[in-house]
């Protein structure tokens, strides 16, 4: 980079010519939101839900919880353990899903597909049941057990953690 600093000292500091500037539109935060989600939530050996009038759809993606609305930016989100809500109408009815993990792609035609490793409806858990596997998963965590058996009971923590969040809201 310090090669180039000369060169680019050297460049002229006028303002381009106005035929060769670039016009970059810019929308706001869902101002174009006028339309409504088509969704695929699909598991390795079944669909799980699949809905076209879906208003929007609230993902726990790596980088942080995310809001999806129709006209939503193309992109590919990795999915960490955590709730899919996916809200159908604007009087806020919503169903929510708990994926251990996947990938969700917002394609640019207002289409969301959701490929999870595991997902459940979030009302098939129990809270008692999911405390006790996060005690097993904890102290297998904690021991002396073999690097592979320690790395299983980590990713166990992560998603049992992430089901009694869910659960306590």
């Amino acid at each position: 980079m310090s090669r180039l600093l000369p060169a680019l000292r050297s460049l002229p500091r006028s303002a381009p010519a106005a035929s060769s500037r670039l016009v970059v539109a810019r929308r706001g935060y869902a101002d174009v939101a006028d339309g409504k989600l088509s969704l695929s939530l699909v598991l390795p050996h079944e669909s799980l839900f699949s809905a076209s009038g879906v208003t929007q759809v609230n993902l726990p993606a790596a980088s942080g919880d995310m809001g999806v609305l129709a006209n939503h930016v193309p992109s590919i989100e990795p999915l960490r353990p955590g709730v899919v809500e996916v809200i159908e109408d604007a009087g806020g009815q919503s169903k929510k899903f708990f994926v251990s993990a996947g990938v969700a792609t917002m394609h640019g035609n207002n289409t969301l597909t959701i490929n999870a490793v595991e997902a459940y409806s979030l009302d098939k858990f129990s809270l008692e049941n999911i405390r006790s596997g996060l005690a097993d998963a904890q102290r297998v965590a904690s021991s002396s057990a073999p690097d592979a058996e320690k790395a299983e009971a980590e990713i166990e923590v992560q998603v049992y953690e992430g089901l009694q969040a869910a659960l306590s809201k």
